[in-house]
């Protein structure tokens, strides 16, 4: 079980959220989505800001999105027009049985107590239905990428999701594996902006916070990849782990 403090740390700063943290690609949440023609029935799981909303939602799906911080459901409805978050949690839906679906989750399955959100998302999934955690996660094969990391003390929850969640319970059917590369350009204090939307930043003290913004200053001014720059191009792999809900026996 993940701390609950960091879990919940991101309201507090849900608008630089929505507006630094990278955007899903199309053809990432295409390939999650694989099989089901528009509109199909959508929960967003720890929908945060809605950023995974609005993209299934320019896929012409319609999207419910279920998120358990008040702030980032605020921050949510400021942002995607005509919907409205519901308050709840992986292990506890606020929906019926066989409701959805798919059930996509972006940036959260690794703050989910498992054992009971699997369940829960087995019982909101039609049989057949898709499940689908998504992350967005540096590439850090790019040098300045992983100094950043190393600076900024971003060890992502996520780590190598690969390797962490090769099952996700009984009622599930095996897991395929998409991997998609893409990048979002970024002035420095864009970057630092992003950084200050991280849990481990937001649950610094005072001198932790200024010692990690010490450090990506002279990162910026020094490593040979960023001295001088405008604009970054921080690059990503997007994960995308897809599985179905098993016929009931």
């Amino acid at each position: 079980m993940t701390d609950p403090t960091q879990a919940l740390s991101f309201g507090a700063a849900a608008a630089a959220y929505d507006r630094f943290r990278p955007r899903y690609p199309e053809e990432a949440l295409r390939w999650a989505l694989d099989g089901l023609a528009p509109p199909a029935r959508v929960v967003d799981l720890g929908a945060g800001t809605g950023i995974l909303s609005r993209g299934v939602l320019g896929l012409g799906h319609q999207v419910v999105p279920v998120e358990p911080d008040p702030g980032m459901r605020a921050q949510l409805t400021v942002a995607t027009p005509g919907t409205t978050a519901l308050a709840g949690s992986a292990e506890s839906v606020p929906l019926p049985a066989g409701s959805a679906d798919a059930v996509l989750v972006g940036q959260a399955y690794h703050w989910f107590d498992r054992e009971p959100a699997h369940a829960e998302i087995a019982r909101v999934l039609r049989t057949g239905g898709t499940f689908a955690p998504i992350w967005n996660t540096r590439d850090e094969r790019v040098d300045w990428v992983a100094e950043l990391g190393r600076v900024a003390h971003l060890g992502d929850n996520a780590g190598d999701v690969t390797e962490k969640y090769g099952d996700f319970g009984p009622a599930f059917e095996p897991i395929e594996l998409g991997e998609f590369e893409h990048s979002t350009t970024l002035t420095p204090d864009d970057l630092i902006g992003m950084l200050h939307t991280r849990s481990y930043w937001l649950t610094a003290t005072p001198e932790g916070r200024d010692r990690i913004d010490r450090g990506l200053r002279d990162l910026f001014a020094n490593h040979p990849d960023l001295a001088g720059r405008e604009t970054v191009d921080l690059p990503y792999r997007t994960i995308v782990l897809r599985t179905r809900r098993r016929v009931a026996r």
